[in-house]
């Protein structure tokens, strides 16, 4: 049995060595498709690893909750989840706020409103730089530090800002905005505050604080009709011994507030380290339908040039069963050849894979990761490529009467 799987892959691959343009060729579909998948797994794990780094920095003890029910599907989760300021209605309220803050384990808590509009100083900041409403303990669970000035705080007036020091260069020209003032949807802030420099655009709060300016609630509340339309509440319990227990008591009380509707999703830990970027999104969906494109092409390619294989050698069939060769043999054979090419379909792509993610990361904040589950997913689709695409060229191979095929070309 030994021998013969061996003599099987001996001809396979004297096979496709016989035609070797045509067999790379077939490879190149498999190659771009494996390619495509491993890039978003490679930079998905690294921005993972980033914000999970973030949280693991901040003491572990941080939870967050989101508008909707989580997601169990792991395509969906790298595809269709959308930053938080893409909710069009936040089932997030102050009530819920509230309660989470009067809960016996959490130290701090704090709203993320987060709202498009325009931002003007001297001149004005691009329309993708987020309004963000929230309150002092803000500062405290993710870490902003101050460059100049003072964080928001309930006992100065609402109408004043931090922003971010890119934001500050951006509109001001310079840094040192302190005591200057903007105008954000038509209101006018006065500076207090410009945070240090923090280069992380892809963080769980899924904001960029470098180009972000940052306003008490109450004005974000007036800004938005009187409104608080609030995409995510950050909660740090006061250990992390207690931080389950924190997110069981949070739980159960909106699912009080909420009327039993499971319209929200408390996270910790892996579950906040998904990526967050807009631009992994965008990463993700491109390189996601040039994957699925790329791999139909690819194993309708190897389907084709095994047809075509089995044609060309009708008469090596008819000999093969003439001497003994049962239909599994013959099956056998062609299946290890299309086997063959979606293996090295599979390897190369891999290896082109993190290439591409390595050649994206130096444009983003972060690194691709290397582990041996995008190696396994890589090598699971090339097997199940070259299985599934070579199979019904296999069985007709197997099927072909030695008789005919020795008289076809006779």
């Amino acid at each position: 049995m030994r021998f013969l799987l061996l003599n099987h892959i001996q001809n396979a691959y004297q096979s496709l060595r016989s035609n070797r343009l045509r067999s790379y060729l077939t490879m190149f579909g498999v190659t771009i498709g494996v390619a495509s998948i491993t890039t978003i797994l490679a930079l998905s794990a690294g921005a993972s690893k980033v914000v999970s780094d973030q949280v693991d920095a901040l003491g572990g003890n941080i939870a967050v909750v989101r508008p909707g029910a989580a997601s169990t599907d792991p395509i969906s989760s790298l595809t269709d989840v959308k930053p938080h300021r893409d909710f069009a209605a936040s089932t997030l309220t102050e009530y819920d706020l509230s309660l989470i803050k009067q809960l016996d384990h959490v130290q701090y808590a704090a709203p993320l409103m987060i709202l498009g509009g325009s931002v003007k100083a001297d001149t004005t900041a691009p329309d993708s730089t987020p309004i963000v409403a929230s309150t002092p303990d803000l500062a405290i669970i993710s870490g902003l530090e101050i460059r100049d000035g003072q964080f928001l705080d309930d006992s100065i007036s609402p109408d004043t800002a931090v922003i971010g020091t890119q934001l500050s260069v951006n509109i001001f020209g310079t840094e040192q905005a302190i005591g200057k003032t903007l105008t954000a949807r038509g209101k006018t802030f006065t500076v207090i505050g410009v945070l240090k420099r923090m280069d992380d655009p892809i963080n769980y709060n899924s904001i960029d604080f470098d180009n972000a300016v940052i306003i008490n609630l109450v004005s974000g509340k007036q800004l938005n009709q009187g409104l608080s339309q609030i995409q995510q509440i950050n909660i740090r319990s006061d250990s992390v011994a207690n931080l389950n227990q924190t997110i069981i008591d949070s739980n159960k009380k909106l699912l009080e507030s909420h009327r039993g509707e499971n319209d929200f999703s408390i996270l910790s830990g892996d579950q906040i380290s998904q990526p967050t970027s807009q631009l992994f999104y965008a990463i993700a969906g491109v390189t996601a339908a040039v994957a699925a494109i790329s791999l139909l092409v690819g194993g309708i390619g190897i389907m084709n040039i095994m047809l075509v294989s089995v044609a060309e050698r009708t008469r090596e069939i008819g000999i093969r069963k003439a001497l003994g060769a049962s239909n599994s043999d013959i099956a056998a054979q062609f299946l290890i050849e299309s086997l063959a090419i979606g293996i090295g379909g599979g390897i190369s792509g891999f290896l082109l894979g993190y290439a591409l993610a390595f050649a994206i990361s130096t444009f983003l904040t972060f690194d691709p990761i290397l582990n041996w589950q995008i190696a396994a997913v890589a090598l699971g689709i090339s097997l199940v490529m070259g299985t599934f695409f070579g199979l019904y060229p296999a069985i007709r191979a197997a099927r072909k009467d030695p008789i005919d095929s020795l008289r076809e070309y006779s």
